[in-house]
């Protein structure tokens, strides 16, 4: 019998158990932080000749030069047609999805005039090139593909490099086929700290990007940190979670697949449920006692429910979503016979799924919103993956004679008052006396 933590928002030190199970430390480890940096310096020193050796040292390959580590579109195109049909149907059927909806984000330029002929505005324009890190090897992640690429695409990103690991050679289908779907440019057989070096700075053969978006492990994670403010990226993800509102009235099994869903991602993903029935939290207990024992990742799902799930009795529905808005988890079920009346309630989470039949996996692969969420508490601040990660905003000012009158003379004042002389001068030249 797996124990999973057992809370109840009556207790006295209910607070500070909470902050303990919340509490994700993503403190670098020093070793990790000295390789990397060992290998982004190679990288921007030797470019193309520091890839290779990365490359085939950590993941066995025997590339003499570049060329033997870019996948050419002929590949991405063979591998899609390899695929059985059921599964390309698939992935052809969720990219179809995820573009449909990433369109009605796409921001467009907007500007007004003013009374004396000043035109002001915001004009929207795509990034010219954008970097996609993914997973390798025998981890494959072509929904990741699509959910990075898609939106960069559709935003008008001219160009989109992916840089996927093979190690031992090995090259999976799936990503593949996807990247071709998804209308990837170019391909490169690397990964590790070597493909963010190679995309952040460029080397000879592989163009240097403006951003950097895609999760990887945490040589990445610490490349990915280490090269913003020379590109762009994402954001530094921590682990995979799930909180689940429910009332009592879904169906148990149901919440417990859903809990091992995002438990199998790996040890330190988080899954949690709030419910203020405390018999129906006995019936998820006892289901996820059931149905472990046939889950093929039943050791890691067993090692993430006991160290950072819970189960959390509430005193009502009130101060459930009171505590989903304080957590403010990447994925949010609310599991209710009602939902609607408590969507507006929610204020922090990546993504709410709503009802009993939306089980966030559904939002992983297919439902069409992207799947790359706010992690640890910053949905709170921050947002989805989205069209808008691949615009860029530019603010327009078009003054006319007469609008200078009027702005000039407060610029003026304005900069006098910082004892920014100059400032002052510049927009006081243009004032007629």
């Amino acid at each position: 019998m797996l124990t999973i933590k057992r809370l109840a928002t009556t207790d006295a030190d209910f607070s500070t158990r909470l902050d303990a199970l919340l509490a994700f430390e993503a403190a670098a480890d020093e070793g990790i932080e000295r390789a990397v940096a060992g290998i982004l310096a190679a990288v921007k020193a030797r470019g193309d000749a520091a890839v290779i050796d990365y490359s085939n040292r950590f993941d066995r390959l025997t590339a003499a030069t570049m060329a033997d580590l870019e996948l050419s579109a002929g590949q991405c195109q063979a591998a899609l047609a390899s695929l059985p049909e059921a599964q390309r149907q698939a992935l052809e059927a969720a990219a179809a999805r995820i573009r449909a909806y990433h369109q009605r984000q796409k921001q467009e330029g907007w500007s007004y005039t003013e009374a004396d002929g000043t035109r002001l505005g915001q004009m929207v324009t795509p990034l010219d090139r954008v970097g996609l890190y993914v997973p390798g090897g025998k981890a494959a992640y072509p929904s990741s593909v699509l959910m990075n690429a898609i939106p960069a695409k559709v935003a008008g990103v001219r160009e989109l490099i992916m840089v996927v690991p093979t190690p031992g050679g090995e090259k999976n289908p799936l990503v593949l086929a996807a990247a071709c779907l998804a209308g990837v440019d170019r391909v490169f057989a690397i990964g590790g700290a070597q493909a963010i070096g190679a995309l952040a700075y460029g080397t000879k053969t592989v163009p240097q990007v403006d951003k950097i978006v895609g999760p990887g492990n945490a040589y990445v994670a610490t490349a990915k940190r280490r090269v913003f403010g020379v590109v762009g990226i994402d954001m530094v993800a921590g682990p995979s979670e799930i909180l689940i509102v429910t009332d009592g009235t879904g169906n148990p099994d149901w919440l417990a697949m859903d809990l091992f869903a995002q438990a199998e991602h790996d040890e330190l993903a988080q899954s949690i449920l709030i419910c203020p029935d405390a018999a129906f939290i006995d019936r998820v207990a006892a289901s996820v006692d059931k149905l472990l024992p046939s889950m093929p990742r039943r050791e890691v799902i067993a090692a993430s429910l006991a160290h950072r799930g819970a189960f959390i009795l509430a005193r009502d529905l009130d101060e459930a979503v009171s505590l989903a808005n304080r957590v403010a988890p990447e994925h949010l079920e609310l599991a209710l016979a009602d939902p609607e009346p408590w969507v507006a309630r929610i204020h922090h989470a990546g993504a709410i799924f709503i009802g009993h039949y939306s089980s966030e996996s559904l939002g992983d692969y297919c439902a069409g919103p992207n799947h790359v969420l706010p992690t640890s508490g910053s949905a709170r601040f921050s947002s989805p993956l989205g069209v808008y990660d691949f615009q860029k905003r530019t603010s327009l000012i078009k003054v006319s004679r007469e609008g200078a009158q009027t702005l000039g003379r407060i610029a003026s004042t304005l900069a006098h008052g910082e004892g920014l002389p100059a400032h002052a001068r510049s927009a006081e030249l243009r004032l007629e006396s």
